[in-house]
């Protein structure tokens, strides 16, 4: 009788502990079905594809700002969507651009760049502003017309 109790209080917790392991285990693959099954596009018509090669001359005259982003990173793909909005709305004002850090390493590396999504603001060349983490619209906006 004993043994039969001492047995139904560890049975209660390691049931409960399997439970909670199954729960998460369920939830982070909902996630990682989430963001590779996502069909949204990377960029729009507006915005710029940043690599190694062409990031110098992009930034070289006017304002510019680009996301630093990378696919499998879940608040980057949060961010895509506002960039590219962001594009649409700054035609002629301002370029808008993203910099995948996995394909364009070495960019990433001189600027040292170890958060994503980093979004950078630079204004003939020279980094004007930099915001770590997920930023509204609004945000974003307001920031560029303070260097146009």
């Amino acid at each position: 009788m004993i043994l039969l109790e001492a047995n139904l209080k560890l049975i209660l917790p390691v049931a409960l502990l399997g439970v909670v392991l199954l729960f998460f285990i369920y939830r982070m693959y909902k996630m990682r079905h989430l963001l590779s099954a996502s069909n949204m596009p990377e960029s729009s018509e507006n915005t710029l594809i940043i690599n190694d090669q062409n990031f110098d001359k992009t930034i070289a005259i006017g304002i510019t700002l680009i996301d630093f982003w990378a696919p499998w990173c879940a608040p980057c793909r949060i961010q895509g969507p506002i960039i590219n909005d962001l594009a649409t709305d700054m035609v002629g004002k301002a370029k808008i651009g993203k910099l995948d850090v996995d394909q364009s390493k070495k960019v990433a590396a001189k600027l040292g760049i170890r958060n994503i999504p980093t979004i950078l603001i630079f204004k003939n060349g020279e980094i004007v502003k930099q915001f770590v983490g997920v930023k509204p619209k609004n945000t974003l906006i307001n920031e560029i017309e303070k260097y146009i």
